[in-house]
């Protein structure tokens, strides 16, 4: 029993000091801005870690925009869960699906310019607190859109606007101007022994 109630009295104390410490970082952290997120990376999960923070975004009142650049007619769970809050997010499907799929560059660069003209008007409108650009990455890679343009955009948004893209291969540029990147590292993936798809995972 007495050893037991060291181990308690030692762990205590340790999380008091940590405790402490933590408040003290927490003390200088007194900014208060919009940021510019980047989800890039090989691994799965950067437009589900995107979409999380559109659910976090409804649940305080706010309203979000998102654009996806190459999911177009494919219907997805989070679509259907997010047109049940019409009045808080706008979400548009403006892709044809992935370029080796269309292979018709004219047309992916239209559809790309049309999904950025979106993403422009909901990044200039003072009602969006949080505007969503899915895969912007991949047309930036296949230079379908100016990155200057894109990046002169991002950079200018209003001071307390949130914008995130994602999308794997993000330009050094883009990663050079966001407040927050996280790189999605693949450790192991179903894909590659033969699973598909599934509801509720990827779609």
């Amino acid at each position: 029993m007495q050893a037991e109630d060291d181990t308690q009295a030692r762990h205590a104390d340790k999380m008091r000091k940590k405790q402490a410490a933590q408040a003290k970082i927490m003390a200088t952290k007194t900014q208060e801005k919009g940021l510019l997120i980047v989800h890039t990376g090989k691994g799965k999960g950067k437009t589900s870690a995107a979409l999380g923070m559109v659910v976090r975004a409804i649940g305080h009142g706010m309203k979000v925009g998102v654009v996806q650049f190459v999911k177009g007619a494919m219907t997805t769970g989070e679509k259907t869960v997010f047109d049940a809050f019409p009045e808080q997010v706008e979400f548009k499907q403006m892709g044809e699906g992935f370029t080796w799929d269309t292979q018709d560059r004219a047309r992916d660069v239209a559809a790309a310019r049309t999904a950025w003209d979106e993403v422009r008007r909901m990044v200039a409108d003072p009602a969006y607190h949080m505007v969503l650009a899915d895969e912007l990455n991949i047309v930036l890679r296949y230079d379908y859109l100016p990155l200057d343009e894109v990046l002169a955009v991002l950079t200018a948004r209003d001071a307390m606007k949130h914008v995130i893209v994602t999308g794997r291969n993000a330009p050094d540029a883009l990663i050079d101007a966001a407040d927050l990147v996280t790189d999605m590292t693949m450790v192991k993936h179903p894909f590659r022994s033969g699973v598909k798809a599934q509801a509720g995972i990827e779609f």
